[in-house]
């Protein structure tokens, strides 16, 4: 299995494959409806080393976020619940390869909380923000995956590539993905089916995400 590397680790490991500029990194876990061309041209005019995609922190009791001076510098990163006013990153930024390429290869390690911290504090402006007011949806757990399905036109017959439901199946406000088979007489109701997921003949699944294996693991997600 390969290593999770964390949101440094990685960039440090494909420093190899970028040829020595500027290069975007995109977060896996959150989907974000923003131009990237503005914020590589707000990094081209800065002497940043990183710049932050961020918009307001309207959920500070879910998410953490960056705190910003005047000249829209990072001054500081407040962990989610704290009373300072802060911009919560939506998961696109715009870097410069010093950033990471002190950092050792292959091994785990964090941007925030560890290798943007110590830059803020080494190289004052060294990292800075974005303000945009673009849109983004967190797909980072279960529950923010299905809040975004809905919010995004899921329904109720969402179904991917090769998907074989038996006519008896009865499915109600599921998402199937690809390869997925529903046996006679099942049901599915809230259920998310991931790749190749065979459900069987009669079985009855409620609010829970259905894996591929023998037997079919079952992970509820309330």
């Amino acid at each position: 299995q390969p290593a999770v590397l964390g949101s440094a680790g990685g960039p440090r490991r494909a420093l190899p494959l970028l040829g020595g500029g500027t290069f975007l990194i995109v977060n896996g876990d959150t989907l974000a409806d923003v131009d990237p061309r503005p914020i590589i041209a707000a990094h081209d005019a800065s002497d940043a080393l990183v710049t932050m995609a961020l918009v307001p922190n309207d959920q500070p009791q879910k998410y953490g976020g960056a705190v910003l001076d005047a000249d829209a510098r990072v001054t500081g990163f407040v962990r989610a619940g704290a009373s300072v006013s802060s911009y919560h990153f939506i998961g696109v930024q715009a870097a410069e390869p010093s950033a990471f390429d002190a950092l050792p290869d292959n091994r785990p390690i964090n941007s925030v909380g560890d290798v943007y911290d110590r830059l803020i504090a080494q190289q004052p402006g060294s990292v800075r923000g974005f303000v945009t007011h673009g849109a983004f949806w967190d797909v980072g757990t279960v529950a923010d995956y299905w809040t975004t399905s809905a919010a995004l036109g899921g329904s109720a017959r969402a179904r991917g590539r090769n998907a074989r439901v038996a006519p008896t199946a009865h499915i109600e406000s599921s998402i199937l993905w690809d390869d997925v088979e529903v046996g006679e007489g099942a049901v599915l109701e809230e259920c998310i089916v991931t790749d190749g997921a065979v459900v069987p003949d009669g079985a009855r699944y409620r609010r829970a995400v259905l894996r591929a294996g023998a037997p079919l693991i079952v992970e509820p997600f309330d």
